[in-house]
């Protein structure tokens, strides 16, 4: 079975850190482009970043650029994201999802919680 898990969402106070991290099993995430997309309440869902598994480049978003770091350890079968400087409107549920090239990301975890709040 194909399965992405998220972790090391929290709360954290405004100006901290968070480390997420995307674990995938059933599958080598290095077949893979992997991204983090983003859902705050009442708003829809927005792509944070993505890293490709073609040449390793990255994406970001304008509102997380300088801030954030896409990585990914094929050894681990891990992709994380380091989430530097974080701030109230980043507080959201954070999704990693799958997808190989010519395709939409088929495979989705479920979702890791972000609360940036003093």
């Amino acid at each position: 079975q194909l399965q992405l898990v998220e972790s090391g969402g929290g709360l954290v106070q405004p100006g901290g850190s968070l480390r997420l991290s995307c674990a995938a099993s059933g599958f080598t995430l290095d077949g893979y482009t992997i991204a983090w997309f983003r859902q705050a309440p009442g708003k829809e869902r927005e792509g944070v970043s993505c890293i490709s598994n073609l040449d390793g480049s990255r994406a970001y978003a304008d509102s997380v650029k300088g801030r954030f770091t896409i990585s990914r350890t094929n050894a681990k079968n891990t992709v994380y994201l380091q989430m530097n400087s974080l701030k109230p409107e980043d507080t959201a549920v954070y999704y990693c999802a799958a997808k190989v090239a010519g395709r939409g990301y088929d495979y989705w975890g479920q979702g890791t919680q972000v609360t940036v709040s003093s």
